[in-house]
């Protein structure tokens, strides 16, 4: 049996192509598990992936596409029968294992989780590894005790697929946010999606002092370098800074200021390798607190032969939240 898939391929001299593929079953990878793909999304490592952008393929050929929901068509994995609806997210899926931007996968069934009861897979993509990670990052914050009353909690790359759920979940759970952004034209967006007040993202992203005035209880940055620097160096004592991104840089041009003065916790948030019982948690969350009503204001659908065109814009910065991929579209 055929299906379609978005394959990156690389030649002998290195040039990266990209193309829409028919694929037979029999060449998917080795894995426990077989799934009928719904939905996808399209991630800033993914738009990396299929534009070459970055090494982020281990090797090739390979279909992109960091997670994907579905449903089981074949199992030999204790976890999963045929037809339960999963979900899954990084794992090293559409980096060293076949990915999401096609209508079947197969891959391990320790990778996946169960679809919350109350999302199908539309909205479970829609909140995709972008809102998982969000919400990891929501609860590193608040595993140290960082609460609403403490004050001012700021997003950065407040745009971004990962910044726009962050802004609305804790915006949800009684948090007052500023979203910093190069886009100010879209203050009424995150404005809507529950922040109190936006910051043009110039102010944080040059270099700055190794302290500078406590301003934030918290932070969630989704883009490192001068910008978690200066996060950093302006978070109240006692403070946390969840660290999720790198759409600056993965440089770090801090000191250890903060940390030593004013007892500042840097917390660092992957979700790629995170361990299931966080997952659940994170996804358990998802599914109680955010409304269908924001998963509209925050998603475009496209189909699996936009994506191409799809990744080039949103390394351009010309994508707002989150893009759905209807690989059967």
């Amino acid at each position: 049996m055929s299906f379609n898939a978005l394959l990156v391929n690389r030649s002998e001299d290195k040039k990266i192509t990209s193309s829409l593929e028919t694929i037979d079953e029999s060449q998917l990878p080795d894995g426990d598990v077989t799934v009928d793909i719904d939905y996808s999304t399209l991630n800033y490592k993914d738009g990396l992936a299929i534009t070459g952008a970055a090494p982020v393929i281990r090797h090739y050929p390979m279909v992109p596409g960091i997670d994907f929901a579905g449903t089981v068509t074949e199992s030999s994995h204790a976890n999963w029968q045929v037809g339960d609806k999963v979900i899954l997210n990084g794992w090293g899926v559409g980096e060293v294992h076949w990915g999401g931007l096609a209508q079947k996968a197969r891959v391990s069934g320790d990778w996946l989780i169960a679809l919350p009861a109350s999302l199908d897979s539309y909205q479970a993509m829609a909140i995709g590894t972008a809102g998982y990670t969000a919400m990891l990052c929501v609860m590193a914050l608040q595993d140290q005790g960082v609460k609403p009353e403490d004050g001012e909690i700021l997003v950065t790359g407040a745009n971004g697929g990962v910044g726009s759920f962050s802004v609305a979940i804790l915006a949800a759970y009684g948090y007052e946010v500023v979203a910093s952004t190069g886009r100010p034209e879209e203050s009424a967006y995150l404005t809507e999606l529950g922040a109190a007040a936006c910051m043009d993202r110039a102010e944080l992203s040059e270099p700055g002092k190794p302290l500078a005035k406590e301003r934030w209880a918290g932070v969630i940055d989704c883009v490192g370098s001068h910008t978690l620097a200066n996060a950093c160096a302006s978070t109240k004592y006692g403070g946390t800074v969840a660290a999720c991104g790198l759409a600056q840089g993965f440089d770090l041009p801090a000191t250890v200021m903060p940390f030593i003065l004013r007892g500042v916790t840097l917390a660092g948030v992957d979700s790629v390798n995170a361990p299931v019982a966080k997952r659940e948690a994170a996804w358990d969350k998802l599914a109680t607190t955010l409304k269908a009503e924001t998963f509209e204001k925050v998603v475009e659908k496209i189909t699996l032969s936009d994506a191409i065109a799809t990744a080039g814009k949103l390394l351009k910065g010309e994508v707002r939240g989150r893009v759905v991929v209807d690989v059967n579209a």
